[in-house]
C-alpha cells in the first residue's frame, strides 16, 4: 500500500473515530458549562472557566453514590452469572452428546429475538407474587435471563474451534467435567468470557424500564435514577444533568477500552474453524 493510499485510509478511520467520540466530547464538554452558557448559536462551546462543581451537585443531589453502588452490584452480579452459566451450558451443547441438545440449544436461542421489555408485565405479575418486587433480585434474574443467549451463542462459537484433542488428554488423565471446564476451557475461553462481560455491562448498566418498574425504594434505585433526581427543585441545573449522564458514560467506555482486544477475539473466533 503506497503512502497516498495509506494517508487515506487513515484520514477515513480517524473522521469515522471522531464522529463515534464525538458524542462523549460534546457531553463532556456540557457538563462543564454554567447553566447560562447552554443556551446560544454554537453547538459546542468549550468553557473558558469549567464548572467543575457540576460533578460535586451531581453527586450531592443526585445521590450519585449510592446509585452508582446499588448499579455497579446488580451489574456485576449479572455479568459473573451469565458469563459462569453460559460456559457451562456451552460446554454441554457443544461436547457432550445428549438427546434433544439441538431442540435446546434452538429453544434459548429464541430469546435472542424477544425484547426484555415485551415481557415487563408478566414479569412483573410473577415476581408481584412471589415476593421479589423492591428487590435487586428483580432486576438480576430476568438480566441475567436475557443474557444467556447471546452469552451462549458466543461461547459456543468459541468452544467450537477449541480441538477436542486437548479434553480428551484430560481425561485420559482422570479430570473430571468441571475440572476440565475450570482448568483447561476456561483460560482458553477468556476472550470470549470477556466479549460476553462486555456486552452484557454496557446492555444492563444504563437499563431503566425494568428498573423504574420493579424498584420503588430510593436506597436501591440505579444509576440512571440519578438524573431524575434533577426533574424538581434542580431541573435549572443542566450543568450537574450533564454531569451525572457523563459519570454514567464513562465506565461503559473503561470497560470497553480495557478488553477491547479480548472482545475483538471473541467477536471473531466463531467464524474461522480449524
Amino acid at each position: 500500500m503506497n503512502l497516498r493510499k495509506k494517508l487515506l485510509l487513515y484520514g477515513i478511520t480517524g473522521a469515522f473515530a471522531l464522529f463515534q467520540l464525538f458524542p462523549l466530547i460534546w457531553l463532556l464538554d456540557f457538563s462543564l458549562l454554567k447553566s447560562g452558557d447552554f443556551f446560544g448559536a454554537s453547538f459546542l462551546k468549550w468553557p473558558s472557566d469549567p464548572q467543575w462543581d457540576n460533578y460535586i451537585n451531581a453527586f450531592t443531589y443526585g445521590r450519585v453514590p449510592r446509585y452508582f453502588f446499588n448499579s455497579l452490584v446488580i451489574t456485576t452480579v449479572t455479568v459473573v452469572l451469565s458469563a459462569f452459566i453460559s460456559l457451562c451450558m456451552g460446554y454441554a451443547l457443544t461436547r457432550m452428546q445428549w438427546k434433544l441438545r439441538g431442540a435446546a440449544m434452538n429453544t434459548i436461542l429464541i430469546g435472542m429475538i424477544i425484547p426484555i421489555h415485551a415481557t415487563l408485565l408478566p414479569t412483573f405479575i410473577l415476581f408481584n407474587k412471589a415476593g421479589l418486587i423492591d428487590n435487586w433480585f428483580s432486576l438480576i434474574i430476568p438480566y441475567i435471563a436475557f443474557s444467556i443467549p447471546i452469552s451462549m451463542f458466543i461461547m459456543t462459537g468459541f468452544l467450537q474451534t477449541i480441538p477436542r484433542a486437548i479434553e480428551e488428554s484430560a481425561v485420559i488423565d482422570g479430570s473430571s467435567v468441571f475440572g476440565i471446564i475450570f482448568r483447561i476451557i476456561l483460560p482458553i475461553t477468556k476472550p470470549a468470557i470477556a466479549t460476553v462481560c462486555v456486552i452484557n455491562f454496557i446492555s444492563w448498566w444504563n437499563e431503566f424500564i425494568m428498573a423504574n418498574t420493579y424498584i420503588t425504594s430510593a436506597d436501591l434505585k440505579t444509576i440512571p435514577f440519578s438524573i431524575m433526581k434533577f426533574a424538581g427543585e434542580y431541573s435549572s441545573n443542566y450543568g450537574a444533568q450533564f454531569a451525572v449522564m457523563m459519570i454514567i458514560a464513562v465506565p461503559s467506555v473503561i470497560i470497553y477500552l480495557l478488553f477491547t482486544e479480548q472482545f475483538t477475539k471473541g467477536i471473531t473466533a466463531g467464524s474461522v474453524k480449524g
